[in-house]
């Protein structure tokens, strides 16, 4: 049989890349490693380094359990990545353009 390629596909850009990105800046920013904010937030090592390299989505709970080990407002963390996104030739949704929601 052959062997299959066990490696993740690492995205170029988008919301999720973004996100990780401007995480990254803000963590290595404040002079703390992926050990240290995942054993301060809760989390494995391992997820925020997914959340970094674009992989993983974090919930909103997330953001805010990470913004507040990073001593930061979930808010810096989007602008920053809205930023970054825009830098990208702006590859995400724009502001108020948001698609209808289904009313019941």
């Amino acid at each position: 049989m052959a062997k299959t390629n066990s490696r993740q596909i690492q995205p170029f850009s988008g919301t999720e890349k973004a996100f990780g990105e401007a995480l990254r800046e803000i963590r290595t920013g404040k002079d703390i490693s992926q050990e240290q904010l995942g054993l301060q937030a809760d989390f494995d090592r391992t997820y925020i380094s997914l959340i970094e390299r674009g992989i993983q989505s974090p919930t909103v709970r997330t953001v805010v359990k990470l913004a507040a080990v990073l001593q930061t407002r979930p808010s810096v963390i989007i602008r920053r990545m809205e930023r970054i996104l825009a830098a990208e030739g702006g590859k995400s949704a724009k502001p108020g353009k948001e698609t209808p929601r289904a009313r019941k």
